[in-house]
Order: C-alpha cells, then structure tokens, then sequence
C-alpha cells in the first residue's frame, strides 16, 4: 500500500477547484501539449492504484468463501473504503504537473 498511502498524504484539495488554463499552458507553451501529459499521468496513477489495490484486496481472498464470508469481509471493506477517499487520479496529477513534479520530455521533430 506504499503508493496508496503516498496520496492520501499528498497535498490535493478536497473537491474541484477551477485553475487557470493560462497557467497550465505556461508550464509546456501549449495547453494541449500540458493537458496530454496530465492525462497521461492520471493515467499511470490509476493504473497503479488499481494494481496495488487488487494485490491487497487478493491477500484477504478466501478460496472457500461462503455467502456470509463473501459479504462480510472486514479486511477488504477496509481497504476498498481507503481506497475510495483517495483524490481522483486527475486531481493527484494535475496537483504534480502545477508542482513541476512531472517532467517533461521534450520530442524530437524530424525536419
């Protein structure tokens, strides 16, 4: 739960607040180019969130659960619970974008 526990301590707002386009866009130059690398990073995020939640959420995983084992799982409510007041992996990126967390590589174009 390593990565999980890195965002529920990460500094994101609570709820959506409006930002700046210009602001966004002064990161790159380009607003397109800056909400591409956002999305892509959100992207990852969940990714890995979900990855690491299911590995803890298998650990719990009984082979011979009954309907009342199934249903009442502590363990995996707990978890599935944390998980779900994490910020949305957009907000977590768009938080790292405005605090330079991310680079970003700059493409070659060929001439």
């Amino acid at each position: 739960m390593d990565k999980i526990r890195h965002f529920k301590t990460y500094d994101t707002p609570e709820g959506i607040e409006p930002k700046q386009l210009g602001a966004i866009k002064a990161k790159t130059g380009n607003l397109y180019k800056s909400l591409t690398i956002i999305a892509e990073r959100a992207n990852k995020i969940s990714t890995d969130l979900k990855e690491e939640l299911n590995n803890k959420l298998e650990e719990f995983a009984s082979t011979t659960d009954t309907l009342e084992e199934v249903l009442e799982n502590r363990e995996q409510i707990e978890i599935s619970k944390f998980y779900e007041k994490l910020p949305h992996p957009t907000i977590i990126a768009l938080q790292e974008f405005m605090d330079g967390k991310i680079k970003v590589k700059e493409a070659k174009t060929a001439e």
